[in-house]
């Protein structure tokens, strides 16, 4: 089937959002070079998309207003502080035991678990084939892990691929939970809510926990956090929900595993990350389980 302009736009704005997306876990990896914390990086990356997020919750309104209650603003708060600030900050600490490319390859399995959370509290019967590339995903991440597992020999590994996974596991939690939300509000309307709700929790958890001066690193450390609020936070989250928009979720699912293998290419890049033939079979078979999983009935 011939794609139309817009779809073919569609398609390049994807490929472009889902790299720039991707490109996160590297800047985050560039950044720990500088001893920066996890909390202290993440209070970077926020603050400076914060400023966009308040401007666009200014100039746009919710989609439905008069649907909405108090109860729904609670639960937008709920959602901001799972999806947004639980999601990131296991994603962050992660980040500081494994390999970026690893990083990506467990989160792509999200998917999966919301097919998984969705058959625990909503009682929908996932599809045979649904269960079979379930099934296939973690079989890829098994793979991939345990080679790493052996090549590096250390114990922070698996704790890093657990905070991993647990960020993967909430970001689910967060897609599941809003979708009776988004209606109401609007994808970009939510989004900046939530994205503010996260940036104030960031903010609270560093004033508690954390005893360094945010403004005393290297100029480097802010540029990186800059480049990650904006290059691989603000600009695809807009480009991603565009590119659903056009060619439609499942569509975009076929795109989206891109994002791992974008991953991969600037780790070894920019990081000289390099991944084993027996991890790269492992990323393949977690993409075809993500891609079946994703696609319609």
């Amino acid at each position: 089937m011939r794609l139309s302009r817009t779809q073919l736009i569609a398609v390049m704005v994807a490929v472009v959002g889902i790299i720039f997306f991707s490109a996160k876990a590297v800047i985050v990896k560039l950044a720990y070079e500088y001893d920066v914390p996890a909390v202290s990086l993440l209070l970077l990356r926020m603050s400076f998309a914060l400023p966009v997020y308040i401007t666009i919750a200014l100039i746009k309104r919710p989609s439905s207003p008069e649907k909405i209650t108090g109860k729904d603003y609670l639960w937008l708060f709920a959602f901001g502080f799972i999806g947004y600030y639980l999601a990131s900050l296991f994603d962050f600490l992660g980040l500081q035991y494994v390999k970026a490319s690893l990083e990506r390859i467990i989160l792509f399995v999200y998917p999966t678990l919301v097919i998984l959370i969705t058959w625990l509290f909503f009682k929908k019967v996932p599809t045979r084939v649904q269960v079979m590339a379930i099934l296939l995903s973690y079989a890829g991440v098994f793979i991939t892990f345990s080679e790493e597992l052996g090549v590096s020999g250390e114990e922070n590994v698996l704790l890093g691929g657990v905070l991993v996974f647990l960020s993967a596991l909430t970001y689910a939690s967060y897609l599941v939970g809003s979708g009776y939300l988004i209606p109401k509000f609007g994808v970009v309307v939510f989004t900046s809510y939530a994205m503010i709700i996260s940036c104030v929790c960031v903010v609270v958890h560093y004033l508690l926990t954390s005893y360094d001066n945010v403004f005393s690193y290297p100029a480097e450390v802010y540029w990186l956090g800059f480049l990650m609020a904006m290059i691989s936070t603000v600009i695809p989250s807009y480009m991603i929900s565009y590119a659903i928009k056009h060619l439609g979720a499942p569509n975009f699912s076929i795109i989206g595993s891109l994002g791992p293998i974008s991953t991969i290419i600037l780790a070894n890049i920019f990081l000289g990350e390099t991944l084993s033939y027996l991890q790269i079979i492992g990323a393949v078979v977690v993409i075809c389980g993500i891609i079946l999983v994703s696609r319609k009935k």
